[in-house]
């Protein structure tokens, strides 16, 4: 079994790599300026040239904010990209694994978690871009996709949550954090986990892939600095009163239950994954 990992420089993308070095299996993660999934041509000469029984596209515009103001851009690689990765995958029988976000949600459901059949109505140009790639890649290969929809994703990079506020209380005499935006923070090593496993028993279909459980932004800054030993004040505040360029749902948490009755496993909560990957942290 090869894999072909996109987006080499991102943290989900990393982890799938540690992952496979420790194993020692067969895979093959070219830099992004030799990938470039937004162009057709070269992802398909790409994908000609390493023959990959599963591609893995870690690649992804994720600045929700500019987003707004470089939609096109936002879409070449969340939509475009995907679907020339979906077309070089067909043509060359090779399975393809895509991850999109809550984010295609409004936020506005009341009654439970958001489950995979729920309406999806996204409210930016980040959202409307990851649900274009996802219909995309399910429109061009349909069972020979598996789609992912991954929430407040966090791993090793500075491009997460936990990086930016253990910069944040270092740097501010107390910090201001949303009380009123609620979904489930998720570790990149349980995509992998979860990912691995799902291929392994040949799943395919769109579901919801996050630590189980959900949180507030607040609750979530809450356990980080608790669990770090780190005596800062955090003051509740609504997101709105942070005037940000783009709107986000305010609860946007995904139910993981399909694919953890699917593949028959359980997914660790979000405040055990947190713990352990800032003990593994610290470690390190």
């Amino acid at each position: 079994m090869k894999y072909l990992v996109t987006g080499r420089n991102g943290q989900l993308a990393a982890a799938f790599i540690r992952r496979f070095e420790s194993r020692s299996l067969d895979f093959t993660a070219p830099d992004e300026s030799l990938l470039d999934i937004t162009d057709a041509a070269k992802t398909d000469a790409c994908v000609a040239s390493a023959r990959p029984d599963i591609i893995l596209n870690c690649a992804a515009y994720n600045l929700v904010d500019k987003a707004e103001q470089e939609p096109d851009r936002a879409f070449s690689v969340n939509d475009a990209g995907p679907r020339n990765l979906a077309v070089a995958a067909h043509r060359h029988d090779a399975v393809l694994v895509h991850y999109s976000s809550d984010y295609v949600f409004d936020g506005r459901k009341e009654t439970a978690l958001y489950g995979e059949g729920d309406a999806t109505n996204p409210l930016n140009q980040y959202g409307r871009s990851k649900l274009a790639g996802e219909q995309s890649v399910r429109e061009v290969l349909g069972d020979r996709s598996l789609v992912f929809r991954l929430s407040w994703v966090f791993g090793e990079g500075k491009q997460n949550f936990i990086a930016k506020l253990l910069e944040w209380s270092a740097a501010q005499e107390y910090l201001r954090i949303a009380c009123d935006e609620f979904s489930a923070p998720t570790w990149t090593e349980t995509v992998v986990d979860v990912t691995l496993n799902a291929l392994d028993q040949g799943a395919s279909g769109l579901y919801h892939l996050t630590n189980s459980g959900y949180c507030s932004r607040y609750e979530w800054a809450k356990a980080i600095l608790r669990r770090r030993g780190i005596n800062k004040f955090i003051r509740p505040v609504s997101m709105d009163s942070f005037q940000l360029p783009a709107k986000r749902p305010k609860f946007s948490a995904m139910s993981n239950q399909t694919i953890t009755n699917k593949l028959d496993i359980s997914i660790p909560a979000w405040e055990e994954a947190v713990g352990r990957f800032l003990d593994q942290e610290i470690r390190s």
